[in-house]
C-alpha cells in the first residue's frame, strides 16, 4: 500500500524535528545552553524562524527536549550496565561507573542536567521528571535491597539494642533531618528508612561530586595521576557509606 499524504507529512516532520535536535546538540557543545537560539538553527536549516517555530515552539521547548534526551541517554546507559548484575552493592558500583562513562562520552550533555541552571529557564516537571528520575529509581531499588539484607540490625533497633556499627551515632536525628525529602512521592512508595535514605544520599553525592569534579577539571588537569583508579576508591568509600 502506498504511503498516504498524512504519513509522508508525519515522516517529514519527524525527520525535521530530528535535525533540529541534532543542530541543537551541536550548538549546545559549541555555544553552551544559555546561548541556544532557534533563529540560529533556522538560519542553518535555511528556514524562516517562523517555520521552525511550527516544530519547536521556543528556546525553552528546545532545552526541554535536549534535557529529556540527555536523561534518557543516561538512563539507558545505566540500565545496560545493570543488566545481569545481582548483588546490590555491585549494582551501586555499576550505576556509578555508568554515570562516569556516560559523562565522559557526553561532555556537553552532562552539564545540561548536572551543571548550573540555565538563566531564565525553568524545567517543566511533568516533562522532565519521568526521564530525570530513571537513575534515581534504580538507586532507590538498590538501597531498599541493601536495607532488606540488614533486617537483623533493624530488629535490634526495634528492641532498643545498640548497633555495633561504628557509625550508628550518625543515625541520631536523621528522621528530622530528611523528613521533608522522605515524604517525596518518589520515596513514599519505598520501604526505605530515614537512615537508609541519608546513607544513600551521602554515598551518591560522593559519587556524583567526583564525576562532576572530573568533568569540570576542578582538581586541575593533572592533579590526579590515575582518575579511573581514584574513582574506584571513591566507589569503595561510597559503598561503605551506603551499607548499614
Amino acid at each position: 500500500m502506498p504511503p498516504t499524504a498524512a504519513g509522508i507529512r508525519a515522516r517529514n516532520r519527524a525527520a525535521l524535528e530530528h535535525e533540529i535536535l541534532a543542530i541543537g546538540r551541536r550548538h549546545l557543545a559549541e555555544r553552551g545552553a544559555a546561548a541556544l537560539s532557534l533563529r540560529a538553527i533556522a538560519r542553518e536549516l535555511g528556514m524562516a524562524p517562523s517555520a521552525v517555530y511550527r516544530y519547536v515552539a521556543s528556546r525553552d521547548e528546545l532545552l526541554t527536549l535536549l534535557i529529556v534526551e540527555a536523561y534518557d541517554s543516561l538512563g539507558d546507559a545505566v540500565d545496560t550496565a545493570l543488566a545481569g548484575v545481582g548483588e546490590p552493592m555491585e549494582r551501586f558500583r555499576a550505576v556509578g561507573r555508568a554515570l562516569r562513562a556516560w559523562a565522559a562520552a557526553h561532555p556537553h550533555q552532562f552539564p545540561l542536567v548536572y551543571g548550573s541552571p540555565v538563566p531564565g529557564y525553568a524545567a517543566p516537571a511533568d516533562r522532565t521528571n519521568p526521564s530525570g528520575t530513571r537513575v534515581t529509581d534504580r538507586l532507590l531499588e538498590i538501597l531498599v535491597e541493601v536495607e532488606g539484607e540488614d533486617g537483623g540490625h533493624r530488629e535490634q533497633a526495634a528492641r532498643g539494642e545498640p548497633r555495633t556499627n561504628a557509625t550508628a551515632s550518625a543515625a541520631v536525628g536523621v528522621g528530622q533531618a530528611v523528613g521533608g525529602l522522605s515524604s517525596d512521592p518518589l520515596l513514599a512508595v519505598t520501604s526505605l528508612t530515614a537512615e537508609g535514605l541519608t546513607r544513600g544520599l551521602a554515598a551518591w553525592t560522593l559519587v556524583l561530586g567526583t564525576v562532576t569534579a572530573e568533568q569540570f577539571e576542578q582538581f586541575g588537569p593533572e592533579a590526579i595521576a590515575d582518575p579511573a583508579a581514584y574513582f574506584e576508591q571513591i566507589l569503595d568509600l561510597a559503598v561503605g557509606l551506603a551499607r548499614p
